[in-house]
C-alpha cells in the first residue's frame, strides 16, 4: 500500500463516520417524514462507502459484496418509502 493511501484511508473512514453522525440528526429530529427518508438514504450511502473504504483498507473482497448488498437494499427501501409517502400504500 502506498504511503499516501495509508494516511488517506483512516481519514476517509473518520469522515464517513462523521457524515453518518451528521445524517443521524435529521433522522431523529426531522420536521417531516420526507426529511427523515432523505437522511436515512444518506446514511445508507455513507454505509456503502464505508464498506468500500474498509474493503480497500483490509484488502478483502467480502466488504465489496456487503457494499453491493447495502446499495441494493438502500435503493429498494428508498423507493418503497417514497411510494408509501406519495400514495399511502406500497403494494397495490
Amino acid at each position: 500500500m502506498s504511503p499516501v493511501l495509508s494516511y488517506a484511508l483512516p481519514v476517509a473512514l473518520f469522515l464517513l463516520v462523521l457524515a453518518m453522525g451528521c445524517a443521524l440528526v435529521p433522522v431523529l429530529r426531522g420536521p417531516t417524514a420526507q426529511d427523515r427518508v432523505l437522511a436515512i438514504d444518506c446514511m445508507a450511502l455513507d454505509a456503502m462507502l464505508l464498506m468500500l473504504v474498509l474493503g480497500i483498507h483490509q484488502g478483502s473482497s467480502n466488504y465489496f459484496e456487503a457494499a453491493l448488498l447495502i446499495a441494493v437494499l438502500g435503493f429498494v427501501s428508498s423507493m418503497a418509502m417514497a411510494k408509501f409517502l406519495l400514495r399511502g400504500e406500497v403494494i397495490e
